[in-house]
């Protein structure tokens, strides 16, 4: 059916609008910026994920498909001018299966785990992940490891599985054992599954801190800008000999250790794109 032409006329209008609206909102709307900057961020990952799946489906699912995964995102960072920097890889054990305990702010933390995530580790995810498009199938692919939090038996049953594979196939997992995202800029009180998992595979704990985001990142704020994150690999902590009487104490622990160094990498003043001045910085966000 063909249009009037005061119909096309009509839509060339509303297209000038709209090409006049968008840089206008980017350069005088903080809000109107941060959610683009997020649209594109969750849109790019779905895109990125489309393009992995063909090539993760080859072998099928298997956890040497996060080493795709992981190649396909570390350039996130560049888009937004994040540096990230790690201290303290050399704490990962070298040849044995472990547990890796992270704290959780926001989809952001991506970026920081691609940049410092080990090999054969994959995370422990909420079930609702894997109907997420096409990130749920790349995830799936690459051994992504989901549990239904509100069936506590199924996740249970889940996770005695995690610890016979921890053992028979040397996998390492990820798990941020806060739970759920936490924008306040200090860490909620840890579940204590992680720590069950590891008393029970008798496998190591390593602890990572991934610095605030407050300098550039924050939700409630709708502010999202250049800046640094710091990420710190903190020394295993044995499980040898422990019980599940022992998990209370072991989770109290690492959480105190955990919270110590989240304090002291997020209250040294960098961020907010300062570091873009510096040698070594990663340069101007392309966004």
């Amino acid at each position: 059916m063909d249009l009037w032409p005061g119909a096309w006329m009509l839509l060339l209008l509303l297209f000038l609008l709209l090409l006049f609206l968008l840089p206008t909102l980017w350069f005088c709307s903080p809000s109107a910026k941060y959610f683009f900057k997020m649209a594109f961020y969750n849109g790019w990952i779905l895109f990125l994920a489309v393009l992995a799946i063909p090539v993760c489906a080859v072998r099928g699912r298997n956890v040497e498909n996060m080493k795709i995964l992981r190649l396909m995102l570390l350039h996130i960072k560049y888009l937004y001018g994040i540096r990230v920097e790690v201290r303290g890889a050399h704490h990962f054990p070298p040849s044995q299966p472990y547990v890796v305990v992270s704290n959780h702010q926001s989809s952001l933390d991506l970026l920081g785990m691609m940049e410092v995530l080990p090999g054969r580790c994959v995370p422990i995810a909420k079930r609702e992940l894997l109907w997420a498009g096409s990130a749920g199938l790349a995830c799936w692919l690459a051994g992504v490891i989901f549990i239904d939090r509100k069936r506590t038996g199924d996740a249970i049953s889940v996770m005695s599985e995690v610890a016979q594979t921890l053992l028979t196939q040397d996998v390492r997992v990820w798990v941020f054992p806060e739970g759920t995202r936490n924008h306040n800029g200090s860490m909620l009180p840890f579940k204590r599954g992680a720590f069950h998992l590891a008393v029970q595979a008798q496998v190591p704990i390593v602890p990572i801190v991934m610095s605030s985001y407050q300098d550039f990142y924050c939700k409630k704020e709708r502010r999202f800008t250049s800046g640094q994150c710091q990420v710190r690999v903190l020394p295993p902590v044995p499980t040898e000999g422990l019980t599940p009487d022992d998990v209370p104490a072991l989770a109290d622990r690492v959480r105190h250790s955990m919270l110590t160094v989240f304090r002291e990498i997020s209250t040294d003043g960098r961020g907010g794109g300062d570091y873009l001045k510096k040698p070594g910085g990663v340069g101007e966000p392309w966004l």
